[in-house]
């Protein structure tokens, strides 16, 4: 099945996925503020340079989409008809090297805590919001 795009709009389409400040990124840090978490954002001197970091609790956060990071959802299980061997490797490498900074966070001290995009969905929101709320019980802010 072609694209539905000409090459010159698909490349403008892609151009405006972004890989920070993204809505569901925006939602869990707000239900966190409305938590009373203090964070940070980014952090570049963490493996994986985490979305959403927690500092006095060890704890990075990371806000996965479901369709580039392979989740097992509806969503993440999708893969386009055009090039698909491209998109097979390329979320398959992303899996990967989540994994990685993962396994190296962890190595280093760190709690890591992903949330789905999927998880997001308004009917989710409440146990989204339980969950955070029995991480952030579990690990109580160092002195």
């Amino acid at each position: 099945m072609p694209d539905v795009f000409d090459p010159p709009t698909r490349s403008a389409v892609m151009r405006r996925v972004k890989a920070r400040d993204t809505g569901p990124e925006r939602t869990v840090r707000r239900v966190l503020t409305r938590l009373g978490a203090r964070y940070r954002l980014h952090r570049a001197d963490l493996p994986g340079r985490p979305d959403i970091v927690l500092p006095s609790r060890r704890l990075a956060v990371f806000v996965h989409g479901c369709f580039w990071h392979g989740h097992d959802c509806a969503r993440g299980r999708r893969v386009p008809q055009e090039r698909r061997d491209y998109w097979t490797a390329k979320i398959e490498g992303n899996r990967a090297r989540d994994a990685r900074n993962a396994e190296a966070l962890a190595s280093a001290g760190w709690r890591v805590e992903t949330v789905w995009e999927c998880e997001l969905k308004a009917r989710a929101l409440p146990a989204l919001e339980e969950r955070l709320r029995a991480l952030l019980a579990e690990t109580a802010p160092r002195p």
